[in-house]
């Protein structure tokens, strides 16, 4: 035994290398032994008496301890459950994928440090067996070391902005989608855009200004960005800003649908017609993109496709997998606006 071990309770990994077998592997023995080959079943009964492993009451992998039940765990403000759509589709398709191997979803809020002190707590009690972890900030760094130290798989909706090598996760393909929007306008002959970016401490926000600044290349203009947070408020004030920055503005990519609904309702208050004056494009394809005057061109988020590959890579790394991660792209819808 390594002096290592020695200083910590020995783990799964310590049994699968003294075993020299997978993780996957040590967790179906300890989970049964189903589809181990005799062999390997010795194998790892010997390591587990070798290193001193004990059966972790909070081990999600353990058929006898799982709760059957996963954590879908906001970090954002409660009202935005209710005004972003994208957190009730992101949840319902969750919910739904769950359902098919009879798994149960609970919300857990956590947008404060009281919340997400009692959310880590919650998670390390074993009430759950894993966490999809949706909308993690770059400030939420000190919250994320909790819930990675209390050692319940989870997966996150995004790249976990510090943990990359840490969480799986699955993401949408923002810096690309961002550049598509853009060069769509610049190939329609629009010469002075504006982008109105999401948080700058998000990983959608940062990626998208991204594409935003790849697509602009030699043409980019700091003076033509101003961040906002998501919400129609933030973008109605970015919009204004924009136009007194640069009146001769010609088009606009805003970082979500909501913010480029709202630009909308300030550019024809302005008097400047959509998209003869002004073409705005968004990002999401949420319900608001179709209910707007004239109807939002805008790069489509697969929520749903999301949700279920975030439910896929957590039951596996619940199974005893290691975390994994996936992108998925992006998809140009043409309506009005643009």
């Amino acid at each position: 035994m390594t002096s290592e071990r020695t200083r910590r309770r020995p783990t799964i990994d310590d049994v699968a290398d003294v075993a020299g077998v997978s993780r996957g592997t040590v967790s179906r023995v300890l989970n049964g032994g189903h589809w181990v080959s005799p062999d390997a079943h010795a194998s790892v009964t010997a390591a587990i008496k070798q290193v001193g492993y004990r059966i972790n009451p909070h081990a999600r992998t353990l058929a006898t301890s799982r709760t059957n039940t996963v954590a879908f765990l906001l970090t954002e403000p409660h009202h935005l459950l209710f005004e972003d759509p994208n957190f009730s589709v992101l949840m319902r398709s969750a919910a739904a994928a769950l359902d098919a191997h009879d798994v149960s979803l609970v919300l857990i809020m956590a947008s404060n440090q009281d919340e997400q002190r009692r959310a880590v707590q919650f998670v390390g009690e074993g009430h759950v067996d894993g966490v999809l972890l949706v909308s993690s900030h770059a400030n939420s760094r000190a919250f994320l070391k909790d819930i990675q130290r209390v050692g319940v798989p989870t997966i996150a909706c995004g790249i976990p902005l510090g943990f990359e090598r840490k969480f799986g996760y699955v993401a949408a393909d923002d810096q690309s989608g961002a550049q598509t929007a853009v060069e769509y306008l610049l190939e329609r002959g629009r010469r002075t855009v504006g982008h109105i970016a999401g948080p700058e401490d998000t990983p959608g926000g940062i990626a998208r200004l991204a594409g935003y600044r790849a697509a602009m290349g030699e043409a980019f203009d700091e003076r033509l960005v101003v961040a906002g947070d998501y919400g129609r408020a933030s973008g109605a004030a970015a919009m204004r800003e924009l136009l007194d920055r640069e009146p001769g503005l010609d088009a606009v990519f805003a970082g979500n649908d909501r913010m480029a609904a709202a630009a909308i309702e300030v550019l024809r208050g302005a008097g400047r017609r959509v998209p003869e004056d002004v073409a705005v494009v968004g990002f999401d394809d949420a319900p608001v993109a179709q209910d707007t005057e004239p109807p939002l061109t805008t790069m489509r988020q697969p929520f749903e496709r999301i949700s279920r590959e975030m439910v896929r890579l957590l039951l596996e790394e619940i199974d005893g997998e290691p975390p994994a991660t996936m992108v998925v792209p992006t998809q140009l819808v043409e309506r009005a606006s643009a």
